[in-house]
């Protein structure tokens, strides 16, 4: 039977873990360094870093193998049989909250720094196979109040966008954008019109206070699809 687990941004917030704790669970998991950093979505590199104690565990990590094992403990209490690991159909996604957005403008083709950051599960049968990316949404101009509204906090899975593909025309009437522009940052926003022989793309803000600009492709480091979103229980 396939095991999986969705859960929140708000569900892992402020877990801390030192490298002795997520050492100790792994072997209580019975799993080697290359195993669970397959289940964690993670190179063995990053384990190892872990359970040296040279890179902090990130918050999204210590969260997930704290369940895996409750979840092992749950079913061995109830006699059921224990979790086959390899069968997990978890996608874990790279999150740039609003905190690491800065870093990963100049980080993103560094695959050591990809691989340092905190990740969101998902079920791998999402839409869509490719590259994805999670991030944080911050500030208000993807706000207008509608249901369509991105709200800061938010987190939204991204499905990159392959450069040769941005010489034909967008399907922008499909979905919106995140923007990785080269001096503007990460922009969340909808695309109203690509200019195909220009190669210029214009970014419309749903809240109204914020008025459409015109950027050009060549000023773009990435580009990606909004796939979905997931929000806190107690917002709109």
């Amino acid at each position: 039977m396939t095991f999986f687990r969705l859960f929140f941004i708000n569900d892992y917030k402020h877990i801390k873990m030192n490298y002795l704790e997520f050492k100790e669970i792994r072997k209580k998991l019975k799993m080697k360094q290359a195993d669970i950093a397959k289940s964690i979505g993670v190179g063995t590199r990053a384990v190892q870093y872990w359970e040296k104690g040279e890179r902090k565990i990130p918050e999204t990590t210590a969260y997930f193998v704290s369940n895996l094992l409750k979840e092992q403990q749950n079913k061995s209490d109830h006699g059921a049989s224990p979790v086959v690991f390899s069968d997990l159909k978890i996608m874990n996604v790279p999150l740039a909250n609003q905190y690491a957005q800065a870093g990963y403008l100049h980080n993103f083709a560094d695959e050591e720094y990809i691989e340092s950051l905190p990740t969101i599960p998902f079920t791998d049968d999402v839409e869509h196979r490719g590259e994805y990316m999670c991030f944080e949404i911050k500030g208000d101009s993807m706000d207008n109040g509608s249901y369509e509204s991105y709200l800061e906090g938010d987190i939204i899975l991204c499905r990159n966008i392959r450069q040769d593909y941005w010489m034909s025309k967008l399907h922008y009437d499909k979905w919106d954008f995140v923007v990785v522009h080269k001096e503007k940052g990460i922009l969340v926003k909808r695309i109203v019109n690509h200019d195909v022989e220009k190669g210029i793309i214009t970014l419309h803000s749903l809240n109204e206070y914020y008025d459409d600009m015109e950027i050009h492709l060549n000023d773009v480091a990435k580009l990606f699809n909004i796939i979905s979103t997931r929000r806190k229980n107690n917002r709109r």
